[in-house]
C-alpha cells in the first residue's frame, strides 16, 4: 500500500516516509529514499532545503535561499530553479532538465554533474 503525504515537515517525511519526493515550482526536481536524499542531496534546491532544517545533534549555520520564488503566471525557462541556483549555466536557462535515474533508487532533474 502506498500513501502520499505533502509536507514541508522535515521531520515528518524522516519519521514516517521511506521515499520522498522533492518538487519545486511544480516539477519533481529529486526523487529517492529518506536516508539518500537527507543525507546526500543532489539536487542544488534539495541541497538548501536540507541544509535550511535545524538541528539539535550539530550546531551548524542554517542556509537560505537567494531570490524569490518563480510565479505560476510567467514560469522562467529552463529549469526553474535556475534563477535561485548557485550552480547556475546558461544550459539552465534554456533547457529543462529531465528526472533521470543516477542510482537504483534514484532519480534528480539537474544539468550538473550528479
Amino acid at each position: 500500500m502506498s500513501i502520499v503525504i505533502i509536507t514541508h515537515d522535515a521531520a515528518v517525511q524522516a519519521e514516517i516516509c521511506d521515499r520522498i519526493a522533492v518538487m519545486y515550482a511544480g516539477k519533481f526536481v529529486e526523487i529517492g529514499k529518506v536516508d539518500e536524499i537527507f543525507g546526500n542531496p543532489l539536487h542544488p534546491y534539495t541541497q538548501v532545503l536540507m541544509s535550511s532544517v535545524p538541528s539539535i545533534k550539530e550546531k551548524r549555520e542554517l542556509k537560505a535561499f537567494s531570490g524569490l520564488p518563480p510565479s505560476f503566471k510567467n514560469l522562467p525557462s529552463g529549469c526553474r530553479f535556475h534563477p535561485r541556483c548557485p550552480y547556475c549555466s546558461p544550459r539552465c536557462t534554456r533547457i529543462e532538465p529531465e528526472l533521470v535515474k543516477v542510482k537504483d533508487t534514484r532519480f534528480v532533474a539537474c544539468h550538473l554533474e550528479v
